[in-house]
């Protein structure tokens, strides 16, 4: 049976999260993009709380476009929040899409502003 792009990400999103769970000293960071925005946070699964999160929704990133150039500031900007919180350890949910493009400028940023996958 053949699907569309979004049932696919979400089958893909599915599979992902049946292996990936965050705790409190290893909290999963959890990417999200839509046509309009990105959105980015650090979870901690076992209470079901968002620790940290960064979005072009804020003013201070409305400027920011959803391509690879916003996704890199967005991705030092969770990683700056999360030092801040003493967070320096993560478990990437790439959330069904592709380690490709804005996914992986995303997560490149975050590890040279110190967050370990």
């Amino acid at each position: 049976m053949k699907k569309n792009r979004l049932e696919a990400r979400k089958i893909r999103h599915q599979r992902i999260r049946k292996k990936v769970f965050g705790t409190l000293q290893r909290p999963r960071l959890s990417v999200h993009f839509s046509n309009k925005h990105i959105y980015v946070q650090l979870i901690n699964d076992e209470e079901g709380k968002t620790l940290v999160s960064a979005s072009t929704r804020e003013k201070a990133f409305s400027e920011l476009k959803p391509n690879i150039n916003g996704a890199v500031k967005l991705g030092e900007a969770i990683a700056v929040r999360a030092q801040e919180k003493k967070i320096s350890k993560v478990v990437f949910d790439r959330g069904g899409f592709l380690y490709h493009g804005k996914v992986k400028a995303l997560a490149d940023s975050a590890r040279e502003k110190g967050l370990e996958f």
